[in-house]
């Protein structure tokens, strides 16, 4: 392996741990962008896998891409607009 390359992949790596810590604090937060950063890490950890002949991490990588997408669509639909909100009424005030 050339000297370029590893020290490329050793960045990834490191880039690929602090997008795990940062995706998985923002998930739990309950902050949508954490799924967006989730899939950018699964992204680099397929280049990694294609770099390193790592193959095995692509398909698992590519299917979390996938459940990543569907959270994240799931979670953008349950968020309520302000104006919605201001729509909503409590049982309080449909009695009044």
């Amino acid at each position: 392996m050339k000297p370029d390359l590893l020290s490329l992949l050793l960045r990834l790596d490191y880039l690929s741990c602090i997008l795990t810590i940062f995706s998985t604090v923002l998930v739990g937060r309950r902050y949508w962008e954490g799924w967006v950063l989730a899939a950018a890490n699964s992204v680099i950890i397929c280049v990694i896998g294609l770099r390193t002949s790592q193959l095995g991490f692509i398909p698992a990588n590519l299917f979390c891409i996938v459940l990543y997408a569907i959270n994240l669509r799931t979670w953008r639909k349950a968020e309520i607009s302000p104006a919605d909100f201001s729509r909503c009424q409590s049982p309080a005030q449909e009695n009044r």
